[in-house]
């Protein structure tokens, strides 16, 4: 007779809370900033280095391009910095989902324009559709798409790498047949007809709306940490000391400042006015602060974890692995949703020679070069941000030097394969600790 009995979901909730709790009990008897850092650099030395490498490879790669040209920090290139930066990072923070649980998804980089064809094509005047169903069409279908591959994933036991390329096969004829439909005498592309969409890449702020938005998200960002951690402080959960968080609280306030004075510096040309943090930037914070709370704070994100590091104790505390997979892979093709009409803000149009295999490789380089594990348990949303970070600011600054496609592929190409050799070492460290 067996014995495998499952508990019910409020079991595995403690049981992985009781994990995360475990993993993370030094930051409970650390009552100062220094005992905190003497713990923090205890965690380094024996591979658990979270964002640091990321940070130092990202400064390192700044200082390295400004040594060589001037220009590169200067507030009209790092604006269109950011501006190119923003569907990379979307895109690497879609791969996070399914990253975590050990897959990949390789259909984003199609499913993501299909969706915007979709939003374009609903725009077209002289009957155009709200532009907010627009967005919703748009965001639906690769939802959709990530749900039918998901299933097929899960029930029929297939490796997520062939389902996915399929899907991406598929999805590069989709999308010639839609655009073909959707635009049959535009030479294969179809023009974004909202003001309000193209705003997002190429409208801004004003420069006191800017300050107002960064000042509100700082005071709320701000209390909700501080609120957060004196809860757990209290209840005797892993909590960081109250000076640690109010350095936190510290370091948000000053990217905001900054941010919003390099947005607010004029980068127009000659007469030209140009000022203002531009709208891109809030749509990315939005969907990072999110992700991170679904991931964080709700019982699907300690899940995603769960599985990530051993799905097959989480199946035996009676966690449903193939309904948090399938989710992940909705939520996946939900973000990459928001990606596709990113790069149809940033282009003005979407056109059937986009190559979404190159794109989603990006993404999956911008999450494994953030610190999102490829074996799976291991990352946060934050990192595919910076890594997103690292692969835009590799090849904006090699643009500046007058190079071309060939170095920027190979220098994406060495930070990629640092970036998975320091998560292997690490990895090895631990397991033989």
């Amino acid at each position: 007779m067996s014995t495998d009995v499952q508990p019910p979901p409020e079991a595995a909730d403690e049981e992985v809370a009781a994990q995360t709790a475990a993993a993370a009990a030094p930051e409970v008897i650390a009552d100062s900033f220094g005992e905190y850092a003497k713990i923090w650099w205890t965690r380094v030395r024996s591979g658990d280095s979270g964002a640091l490498p990321v940070i130092l490879g990202l400064a390192a790669i700044v200082i390295y391009f400004q040594a060589r040209s001037s220009l590169f920090l200067s507030a009209g290139n790092l604006v269109n910095l950011i501006e190119q930066a923003a569907w990379i990072v979307t895109l690497g923070m879609a791969e996070v989902f399914v990253l975590l649980l050990g897959e990949i998804d390789l259909s984003i980089g199609y499913s993501s324009v299909i969706g915007a064809v979709f939003t374009c094509w609903l725009l077209v005047p002289p009957n155009p559709a709200p532009w907010p169903l627009a967005v919703l069409v748009g965001l639906a279908f690769p939802a959709v798409y990530g749900l039918i591959q998901g299933v097929i994933i899960t029930w029929l036991r297939l490796p997520s790498f062939v389902v996915t390329l399929a899907g991406q096969l598929a999805g590069l004829g989709i999308l010639l047949e839609i655009i073909n439909t959707a635009a049959p005498n535009s030479g294969g592309t179809i023009r974004l007809y909202s003001n309000v969409l193209n705003d997002i890449e190429n409208g801004a702020l004003s420069p006191l709306a800017g300050w107002i938005v960064m000042a509100a998200a700082v005071v709320l960002g701000g209390a909700l940490l501080v609120t957060r951690d004196s809860r757990r402080r209290a209840g005797g959960l892993a909590a960081p000391p109250p000076s640690v968080t109010w350095l936190k609280v510290a370091a948000i306030a000053v990217a905001g400042v900054v941010v919003v004075l390099i947005g607010n510096t004029n980068r127009g040309v000659g007469l030209t006015v140009v000022r203002g943090v531009p709208w891109v930037i809030l749509v990315v914070l939005v969907v990072l602060v999110a992700w991170t709370f679904l991931l964080g704070r709700t019982r699907f994100g300690r899940y995603i974890y769960a599985i990530g590091g051993n799905a097959e104790a989480s199946r035996r505390a009676g966690i449903n692995l193939s309904r948090i997979r399938v989710l992940a892979f909705v939520l996946t093709g939900l973000t990459a949703g928001i990606m596709g009409i990113i790069y149809a803000s940033q282009l003005g149009s979407v056109s059937s020679n986009v190559n979404g295999g190159q794109n989603v490789l990006y993404a999956v380089a911008a999450a494994v070069i953030g610190g999102v594990s490829l074996f799976g348990g291991r990352g946060k949303m934050l990192g595919a941000v910076l890594g997103g970070l690292i692969v835009a600011v590799i090849y904006n600054g090699l643009q500046l030097l007058g190079l071309g496609a060939a170095p920027q592929a190979i220098w994406t190409a060495v930070v990629l394969l640092a970036a998975v050799t320091v998560d292997t070492v690490a990895r090895r460290s631990q397991t033989s600790r």
